[in-house]
This record gives structure tokens, sequence and C-alpha cells, in this order.
């Protein structure tokens, strides 16, 4: 039998990002989840990203040690107070306060280089061009060029030894249809972290952009948030 092929996964320890995880084992790939600390203030994801890593099962679990604080420019990263309360309409306008700056291709390039030295040929991340629209990093043109420029980057693609893909399975999904994915794959939600400013114990504030469409996409598959329920 042939060795199943290598992927890179992002992982943040998200609802998205633990659903492409579960998307790439189903079709059949060995799994190499990588995942950053990066002063984020919702650091407890990355407890949440070792819980889906072991409940999911993983060939491997890295996370990077990066400081975008140093940078700051973003209320994930910077004494900025992290919206609450938005209504659906206002979260569609304009590139929010949460965006962190140059965050998507900082993590592909990490991604990147772990791919080469893995010789794998595939990197999958949990962008979505629906919801929060306005992340410049989660178009699907952005990813394409990131994609074009990764194969002329690297030693193996110049040599011909890789050819590059990046996978972004949940890029035209709402987020009830990428719940509903997950759990016919056995995702367990309620290891996952979503939250923008988790309280000390990981609970989810329930106001934040990121909350509000999380409970809106299990509301809309008609079941009830495993995180509520705690």
């Amino acid at each position: 039998m042939d060795a199943k092929k290598k992927a890179v996964i992002l992982l943040s320890g998200g609802l998205d990002s633990a659903t492409v995880l579960a998307i790439a084992k189903a079709e059949g790939y060995e799994l190499y989840a990588l995942s950053f600390s990066y002063g984020q203030r919702h650091a407890w994801e990355l407890e949440a990203a070792k819980r889906v890593a072991a409940s999911i099962g993983v060939a491997e679990h890295r996370i990077a040690q990066i400081d975008l604080r140093a940078f700051g420019g973003s209320a994930l990263t910077a004494d900025i107070a992290v919206p609450k309360g938005r209504a659906p309409e206002e979260m569609t306008h304009g590139i929010p306060i949460t965006y962190v700056p140059a965050r998507n291709t900082i993590f592909l390039s990490y991604a990147l280089a772990w791919a080469e030295v893995l010789g794998a040929n595939d990197i999958f991340l949990g962008v979505n061009a629906l919801d929060y629209s306005g992340y410049p990093d989660c178009r699907p043109e952005y990813i394409s060029a990131f994609e074009k420029m990764a194969n002329l980057a690297t030693k193996a693609g110049v040599e011909g030894r890789q050819k590059l893909k990046i996978h972004t399975p949940l890029i035209a999904m709402t987020k009830a249809q990428i719940i509903a994915t997950g759990i016919e794959l056995g995702v367990d939600y309620g290891l996952t972290s979503s939250c923008y400013d988790p309280s000390p114990s990981g609970a989810p504030c329930g106001q934040c952009d990121s909350c509000l469409l999380r409970q809106k996409g299990f509301r809309e598959n008609g079941i009830e948030d495993p995180l509520v329920r705690r």
C-alpha cells in the first residue's frame, strides 16, 4: 500500500480549522497540524487546537512562536477593544478591527516552509469568503496569488520536487454549511474555541463577531452550540 500523502493544516483551534482538519483526514491525508502563538488575546484557542488535533488524530502538531504584538494594529494583538454586539449587516461592511495585518501571509509562509521540509504538496486552511468578507487575506484571488508565489519560492519547487496546492474547502460555505459538514465528519465542536475575547477559563463572551456568527450557524442547523451548554 502506498504511503499516505502528507498535508500541512493550519489549525487555530476554532470551528473552521477543526472542520478543515477533518476534511483533510477524510480525503486520506497524513495530517501535520500547525498552530501559532502569535501574541493573540484569545490564546485559549491553542489549548483547543491541542484537543482538536488529539481528537481527530494527527501525525504531528507543532505550535510556532511568533509575536505580532510587535506591530499591533488589531484588536487581537493590541490594547484595542474587541467589538461586541454588532448586527450582521455591520459585519459585512469594511475591514473589521479584528483583522490582523498580514496574518494569513505570515501563517502560510510558515506552512510553506514546513511543507517543503516534509515533502508535502498540500496545505489546508479554513478561510471563508462569505463570513468576514472584509478580510483581504480570505479572498480566493489572494489564495490563488499566494499559491502561485509559493511555487516560485522554494528549492523543492525550483527543482521540480514539489507542486504546492493550497486547499480552501470552506471558502464558499456558510457557517451553517461548515458546521453541518463537520458534524457529518464527526467533529466534536465542544473541543473548539472561536471567541475573540474569552474568559481566563476559555468561556466564550457570546457577543463578539466570531461568537455571534458561530451561534447563528448552530441555530440554522437546529442544534445548540456545545460550548453554550457549559
